[in-house]
C-alpha cells in the first residue's frame, strides 16, 4: 500500500503527475508542513514497516532487492540509500551527490531525500518527525533515532531525486544555504549525543 500524504492545494497536480497506477493508493490531505505530512502517512500505515520517499523519488527494482535484503539482516536499524539526481538541474550535481554519500556514510547523518526504511515501532519510539520546526524535519529524526541507539544502514543502491531547485534557484546559492542551515542545526545534537554517550 502507498501512502501520498500532500496538502489539498497539491492534490490534482500530485495524482496527475504521480504514475502510481500499478499500486495500490490512499491519498490523503493535510495541513502544510511536510512533518505533518509523513506523520499521518506512518499513523495510517498498517505494515511493520515505513518507507518515506519523496514523490519526485525514482528508483529501480534492484534498488528495492537491496533494501530489502538489509532489512532482513538488520531490521532493528534505520536505513537509507545512496543518493543520485536526476539530470534536470545543473552540470554541477555529481558534486552535491558526493557530498550528500559522504556526509552519510561518515558522519551518518541522511537527509529524507535518501528514502528513510524503518519498523514502525521504531518510528513510533523515535516520536515520529518533529512538527515544530521550520526546516530539517528529517534532519532532525535521524538525530533523535541516533540519540536513542538506533543505528543506521546505508543501502549501496542509489536512489534518484530531482535537482530542479537548485536549477531555478541557482546551484551555488542552494548548496550554501543547505550546509549552512544543517550545520547550524546539527551542532546541538551532535553535543547532546556526546553527553548522552560520555557523561
Amino acid at each position: 500500500m502507498i501512502f501520498v500524504v500532500c496538502k489539498q492545494a497539491q492534490l490534482a497536480l500530485a495524482q496527475s503527475c504521480t504514475s502510481l497506477s500499478n499500486y495500490s493508493v490512499k491519498w490523503f490531505c493535510t495541513k502544510p508542513g511536510r512533518a505533518i505530512q509523513m506523520n499521518r502517512g506512518a499513523k495510517e500505515a498498517g505494515g511493520q514497516y515505513i518507507w518515506f520517499l519523496h514523490l519526485d523519488s525514482r528508483f529501480e527494482s534492484g534498488l528495492v532487492s537491496s533494501l530489502l535484503d538489509n532489512l532482513k539482516r538488520y531490521p532493528e536499524r534505520l536505513h537509507y540509500c545512496l543518493l543520485t539526481f536526476i539530470a534536470d538541474g545543473p552540470a554541477a550535481m555529481p558534486i552535491n551527490a558526493l557530498g550528500a554519500n559522504l556526509r552519510s556514510r561518515i558522519l551518518a547523518v541522511p537527509f529524507g531525500d535518501q528514502g528513510f526504511l524503518i519498523s514502525k515501532s521504531l518510528f513510533e519510539q523515535v516520536g515520529g518527525y518533529p512538527e515544530a520546526v521550520a526546516y530539517g524535519e528529517d534532519h532532525l529524526f535521524v538525530w533523535y533515532a541516533r540519540q536513542q541507539g538506533i543505528k543506521l544502514k546505508c543501502c549501496s543502491v542509489p536512489l534518484s531525486t530531482s535537482a530542479r531547485k537548485y536549477e531555478d534557484k541557482g546551484w551555488f546559492k542552494i548548496t550554501c544555504l543547505y550546509q549552512r542551515l544543517w550545520l547550524k542545526q546539527a551542532w546541538p545534537e551532535f553535543i547532546r549525543l556526546v553527553k548522552q554517550r560520555y557523561f
